[in-house]
């Protein structure tokens, strides 16, 4: 078994969404609260971040680094991690340095992390240098790549699914949707689906890649998680479900499937999304439901990954109401 450190408050909780249900005539509604697994708001990376942070600690790391968006949820909870392990944090972010601090990046300083500004050209090349820099100065750093998605972050969702049947009691969704872009979450949810018998469809609602992109990672990682739980199973293209409609503009650019989303969830169930990955994927599950791609009688569980800060984002505040 992979070494693992405790930062998720788990499990996160499942309950039916009546009144969003009701409100959209069907299908029967869940939610997993992903957006509550502590540290520093939470989010979905936690979970990944326990098996990171313990191979960083494992490999003797004195300083994590990772990448991400200026309002990166994952680099925000990567230095919450790092706070609270004790180690150094250095994020790449891509993009233009804000005047002032908001959303994620406010909360990447508090957490002392420190932060390096490129362009998203250069931030695989950025990153790099600044590992080398580290090296050279006589540091042990722990590099975590862009999402926590490799063959340990896909782990943790393996396992989370897991845990999510335990709270099913029987009620087994037809559906599980969720924002993917990564990889990581989708993988390790399909991969744990196959391993422990959990018979919903996965579907990952592309929040910036083609469905073809996605679904090729998807795979990759889906098949290395595999390996990490055992063997004796792997996946093809076929076995990955990408809705890439909802891509619009672009990554992190808000439009009124977002705005729609976001306001359905806070004033029918009191639960907040954020702009760029569940109130886009939130906002594809009721476009689907509208078009009457999950029939009524079924059950849909939204998976919430969490990015709540993005809301208090300059960015994206003054549209969302």
């Amino acid at each position: 078994m992979l070494s693992k450190i405790k930062l998720a408050q788990t499990p996160t909780p499942v309950y039916e969404l009546p009144r969003l249900s009701s409100h959209l005539g069907g299908p029967q509604l869940m939610i997993k609260r992903d957006d509550l697994t502590g540290l520093a708001f939470g989010g979905n990376k936690v979970r990944k971040l326990e098996y990171l942070l313990a191979d960083a600690q494992d490999q003797n790391a004195d300083i994590v680094l990772t990448t991400g968006a200026a309002q990166s949820n994952h680099c925000r909870q990567t230095a919450a991690a790092a706070a609270r392990e004790g180690l150094d944090c250095t994020l790449v972010l891509a993009g233009d340095e804000p005047d002032r601090p908001s959303g994620n990046n406010f909360l990447d300083q508090l957490l002392g992390a420190r932060i390096v500004w490129t362009s998203p050209a250069e931030r695989d090349r950025t990153l790099g240098r600044e590992v080398e820099v580290l090296e050279n100065a006589g540091r042990n750093p722990y590099l975590i790549p862009y999402g926590g998605s490799n063959s340990r972050g896909a782990f943790a969702y393996a396992m989370a699914v897991e845990e999510l049947m335990a709270q099913l009691h029987g009620q087994v969704p037809d559906w599980i949707v969720f924002p993917s872009s990564s990889g990581g979450t989708q993988a390790g949810l399909v991969a744990g689906a196959r391993y422990f018998g959990l018979e919903s469809q996965i579907l990952g609602v592309s929040v910036d890649e083609p469905a073809e992109v996605l679904t090729a990672r998807v795979v990759e990682l889906a098949n290395e998680a595999a390996q990490l739980l055992g063997g004796g199973f792997s996946f093809t293209p076929q076995d990955i479900l990408v809705n890439d409609e909802y891509i619009g503009e672009g990554y992190g650019v808000m439009s009124d499937l977002e705005r729609g989303a976001i306001r359905d969830f806070a004033r029918w169930e009191g639960i907040l999304l954020d702009p760029v990955y569940t109130g886009r994927a939130g906002g594809g599950m009721l476009d689907l439901i509208q078009r009457g791609f999950f029939t009524p009688q079924e059950s849909v569980l939204f998976w919430h990954t969490g990015g709540t800060p993005g809301l208090f984002a300059d960015t994206y505040q003054p549209d969302i109401l």
